[in-house]
């Protein structure tokens, strides 16, 4: 999927959100969404994926606040928040669908999206949620094919539901590649994240970029050989969230992709042909 003109005040809100999260000064936060902003009129065209022109933006920006991962705190209270509500559920969770779901309502917890509001009440909403079930329900299809899953993991918090899942899928007999981001952007997963949880015990656990690169979504250019070969094998590929929706839709080359999100934008939205709050397990074959 490329850069729309729709995307443009979304990212725009995001670099000055994450400035702010590091600079008190006006002035400065100014400085860096106008820089920004420049670097944006001059790529938005470019014939890439719309993740790898806001990883260059974020890249800058993050560049000129001085600061490799604001979203620092705020990635630490996704993954406590999550986790209380995992303690308080992982019990009712016993199959495929069940799993699927929760991973889906946890790509909730996403902070600084221009249309999106966190909930303050986590464990509320998670059951209401999962109450309301899915919008679009593949789930019955992806399953059968989840011998060998290549799992494109999201922003922290989601995470934890995330290994419940990888857990699930081990236990019924899938082998798991589970990849995490290059480097910290936006409240994306890492492999420190994704190391607190264990998860490198329990999966063969990869980032997705070589080099330390914070890219956004999968950018298979820069992706390593171990999950490259991952990916050949794979009979079945979980992307979770948009910007892996936004790096794959386009791609012809891959096994079936599950995408599991929220969809938390109109231009995702358009593009899958769903209203904007709808709860997602789509397969592409």
């Amino acid at each position: 999927m490329k850069f729309t003109p729709d995307c443009t005040g979304c990212l725009i809100s995001r670099v000055e959100y994450e400035s702010r999260l590091c600079i008190d000064e006006p002035l400065r936060v100014a400085e860096i969404v106008d820089a920004c902003r420049d670097l944006l009129t001059r790529i938005a065209a470019d014939p890439v994926p719309a993740p790898v022109i806001a990883s260059r933006i974020h890249r800058l920006a993050y560049q000129m606040i001085g600061d490799p991962d604001p979203y620092r705190s705020l990635k630490w209270g996704n993954n406590a928040d999550a986790a209380a509500v995992s303690l308080a559920v992982r019990d009712e969770l016993t199959t495929f669908r069940d799993l699927a779901l929760a991973a889906v309502i946890g790509n909730t917890l996403d902070y600084g999206s221009e249309a999106h509001t966190v909930t303050d009440n986590f464990v509320e909403f998670f059951r209401r949620e999962f109450a309301a079930g899915l919008t679009v329900d593949d789930t019955a299809a992806m399953e059968p094919l989840a011998s060998r899953v290549v799992y494109l993991a999201d922003n922290c918090g989601e995470i934890v539901f995330d290994a419940l899942f990888a857990d699930y899928l081990k236990k019924n007999g899938s082998h798991v590649t589970f990849a995490v981001r290059g480097a910290p952007i936006l409240n994306d997963a890492t492999m420190q994240d994704a190391v607190a949880l264990g998860l490198d015990r329990r999966v063969d656990l990869l980032t997705a970029t070589t080099d330390g690169v914070a890219e956004l979504g999968l950018n298979r250019d820069l992706a390593p050989p171990a999950l490259v070969d991952a990916l050949d094998r794979a009979t079945l590929v979980i992307a979770k969230g948009m910007a892996n929706y936004e790096s794959l839709s386009d791609d012809r080359d891959l096994p079936p992709v599950a995408y599991l999100m929220s969809v938390k934008c109109g231009p995702i939205g358009a593009d899958i042909g769903l209203p904007v709050g709808s709860r997602v397990a789509l397969l592409r074959e």
